[in-house]
Parts: C-alpha cells; structure tokens; sequence
C-alpha cells in the first residue's frame, strides 16, 4: 500500500507540473518542423470505448509506436488483445530520431495509423488536424487528473500515457569502491568533486566515471533535449513562465559545466563521442566501465543485470536552484492521439484498444510491470499498478521525501532542428573544447530557439 501511495503522489506531481511547462512535460519524441494537414471533421462517430455495442471488433489497429525500447512488449500485448477480441492489431515502431519522418511517411498511406503520439504542444500544432476529440471517450475517463489531457481549445486532442523520470542512474557498488556513496553527492560541486577524483585513479580502479555520452543519433537526445532540460526549466522558474519565444540562456555557463563533467570523465575521449552509441552507453554501465549513466526509467530493462541492489538514481545538478531539495526529472512528452480520418470502425476499435490497455489486467500487466518483457510504467490512469521497476521506485522515494521534482519542459522546444541543431554543436565543441565553439552552442541554443519559434 505505501508503495501505491508513493506511484499516486508521484502522479500528482506530474499533473501539477504539466500546466508550469507549456501545458506538457521523453525524448522523446521529436515535434518536427513540417505542416501537415487533415480534413478537418472526423471520419465519422465512433461509440464510447468499452460500450458493449461497440463495433470494434470489425475494425482493426494500427499503432505507430514511439519508444524503440519497448517494441517488444508493444507486439506482445497486441498479440495478447488480438486473441482476447479478435482485433487485428498492428505495431510499427518507429527507428530512434525518425519518429516524425516515419509518421509523415505512413499518415498519408491509405491504410494509415489510427494510433499515433505528439510531444505536447509543439508537436500537437504539426499534427491537430489528425486528432480524434478524446472528450467523453471511456478511456479519457480513466485519466487519474484531466491535467494529463492535451487540449486544443476545448478538443481533448491527445492523452498521456505514461509518466516518466531520468536523473544519474549509478552503480552503487562501484561508487563504493571508489570510496562514496550517494549522501557524498548533493551538488554539483560534489558530483564534480567525486567525478574527478574517480579519473585520477581510473587506472587503480577500473572503470570511469561517466559511460560515454554518445552523440550518434540512438543517444544524442540524452544531451540535447533531457540534459537541455536542465537550464530551460532554471530559466523558466527564474523567470516565473512556462514558455518563451526568446530563451535567454541564463544558465548556458551551468549547461556547459556539466557538459565539461560528462565528455571529460567518461570511458573513451571527447573526440570519439560523435560515433558513440546508446548501445555503447548502456554496455558500458552493465559491464562495469562506468559509475554514472544518464538516462530514466524506462531503461531498468537495459540495467537490471547489475542487480537491484546495487541500481541508485541521483538528480543531474547543475549548480543551479535549491540543490539540497532538488529531486529528479519527471514528466512527459508522450500523448496518444487518434486519427480522426481512419475509418468510423477502426477508430472505435482504437478507442476499445486503448481502454483495454489501461484497465485489463493483461493490458496493465504489460504496461506497468518491470518484469522482463513488460514495459515497467507508471501511468497516469486509475488502474496504475505498483511498479516492479526498481527505478520508478526510486523516483517515488524522491518525491516521498519531499524533494522538487524537475519539471520536463522540453516539450517547449521549438521543433526537432533546433534540437539537430544543438546536438552537432556540442559534439563539434566535445571534440574541440574553446570558446569560440561553446559559442555556436551559445547561438544554437538561443539565437536558434527565436529562429525556430519564429517560424
């Protein structure tokens, strides 16, 4: 029950986080930069998810899924629906950065999605002319705060389907050995500290600080989107807003310095990330090579061998804000829409799949359990289970002790190239660290941001 207790207030947090950062809180999922339009009626009137008239059963699915990481339990459990109803149910996954690439492509098929996501609200402006009115549907019913309802005036455009949180996760046996533990790190003067210290002897010890913070297109959005974050979300609090069509970089020397920590503390030299993967990364933590690995939640399944025992989770300090309470990052940027010109049959059999998948037993199994195979979420619908996931329940320790979770503003980003744009900068400054090339950061990150905002 306590556990429960802790999911549900972690629950809260995000619902009451939503409305600070543009009305949304990934990567994960990219919003684009092209304008694609629909018809602007639906196809036709669909009937409430779970009403027993339901004509769903002679329609069919078709999911373009976002997260790469969870293929595998998405073609389980649309195996699982489809011999429970007869449903035809399909899942494509779309490849790591293609997202929106691939939903363009596939939009326009005559067999198109009937399921697809946006980011929040930046993505939802490229797409809104696609999505399905959610208002009244069974499954917006189940939602555990309608704060977690993308709106577009008063169209329920999309719902969020899972809550998510990223921070340093860490090897605690290793750290350790180097002679901390995790009470030793409550800034980023102390994470530095340790970090630097665990180089000086890397050779004593075996291993690294840092796995390598991969620039290639499967690992980059750790950097220029999650780590981004950090300096957006300072800013915005500073500034008491949520949005801005003018970023001003006021914690860019914060933004650099934990940069600075990453590529000059980790397994392999600066000038080797841009070929770096996130395969590389993960790798690297499971063998041993490295003491910190950025990345959330949904990664338990890649980290599990290293035992749970020995799994923590730190938040990113930056030297900014109330380091003593600052807790981890918690949001999301993934919102499921339906596509309002699918077929009126296909539509509701949508409508049944999503239902089903948030208040089954076999659906809720697979999206909120963190055994092999299952995708290990906290959802934000009334049928949210206690998580198996050894890092979700961390990120509920966090929020138990009281701690200001980071809110995920990144879904305010304004579009994919300015995220594109921001990555190859600082990959060219990894390589070579001065001044002038933290200066393109500089312009990517604000003079970009008024550029694409503009648009």
């Amino acid at each position: 029950m306590k556990k429960r207790l802790l999911t549900l207030a972690l629950t809260l947090v995000m619902a009451l986080s939503l409305a600070a950062c543009g009305g949304g809180s990934g990567d994960t999922q990219p919003s684009g930069d092209s304008q694609p339009s629909g018809d602007s009626q639906p196809a036709g009137d669909a009937q409430t998810a779970g009403d027993s008239s339901s004509p769903g059963a002679s329609g069919a699915v078709y999911y373009l899924n976002f997260k790469p990481e969870q293929d595998g339990a998405w073609q389980a459990l649309a195996e699982a629906y489809t011999q429970e109803t007869g449903v035809e149910v399909k899942v494509q996954t779309a490849a790591s950065g293609q997202y929106e690439t691939t939903l363009m492509s596939e939009i326009a098929k005559t067999d198109a999605p009937t399921l697809f996501q946006v980011n929040g609200p930046v993505g939802l402006a490229n797409w809104k002319d696609y999505c399905y009115d959610l208002s009244g549907s069974a499954v917006a019913g189940e939602l555990s705060s309608p704060d977690f309802a993308l709106m577009d005036g008063d169209s329920m455009s999309g719902i969020a389907y899972v809550i998510e949180t990223y921070g340093l996760i860490y090897n605690k046996a290793l750290l350790e050995q180097a002679g901390y533990t995790a009470d030793d790190i409550k800034s980023f003067a102390d994470l530095k500290k340790v970090a630097e210290d665990i180089t000086a002897r890397k050779d004593e010890l075996g291993f690294s600080a840092f796995t390598s913070a991969g620039m290639d297109g499967s690992s980059d959005w750790r950097f220029k989107t999650h780590l981004a974050n950090l300096p957006i979300y300072f800013e915005y609090e500073a500034d008491g807003i949520g949005d801005t069509d003018a970023i001003k970089g006021t914690y860019l020397d914060n933004y650099r310095a934990i940069w600075d920590l990453y590529i000059n503390n980790c397994t392999c030299a600066p000038t080797m990330l841009s070929a770096k993967t996130g395969d590389d990364s993960v790798a690297e933590f499971v063998t041993e090579q490295a003491v910190f690995y950025q990345n959330g939640t949904w990664a338990f399944g890649d980290v599990a061998d290293v035992g749970e025992e020995n799994l923590g989770m730190l938040p990113i300090y930056i030297g900014a804000g109330d380091e003593a309470n600052q807790g981890l990052c918690t949001g999301t940027e993934n919102y499921w829409c339906v596509n309002k010109n699918a077929k009126p049959e296909d539509i509701q059999a949508t409508l049944d799949f999503m239902y089903w998948c948030v208040t089954s037993d076999t659906g809720l199994d697979y999206m909120c359990s963190g055994d092999e195979g299952k995708m290990g979420f906290v959802i934000p619908f009334k049928g949210n289970l206690e998580s198996t996931n050894a890092l979700v329940n961390i990120a509920n320790d966090y929020v138990a002790q009281g701690t200001t979770s980071i809110k995920w503003c990144f879904p305010t980003m304004p579009s994919e190239e300015w995220k594109n744009v921001l990555g190859s900068a600082l990959t060219a400054y990894a390589a070579d660290q001065t001044d002038a090339n933290w200066e393109t950061v500089r312009a990517a990150f604000v003079d970009n941001w008024a550029a694409e905002k503009s648009k």
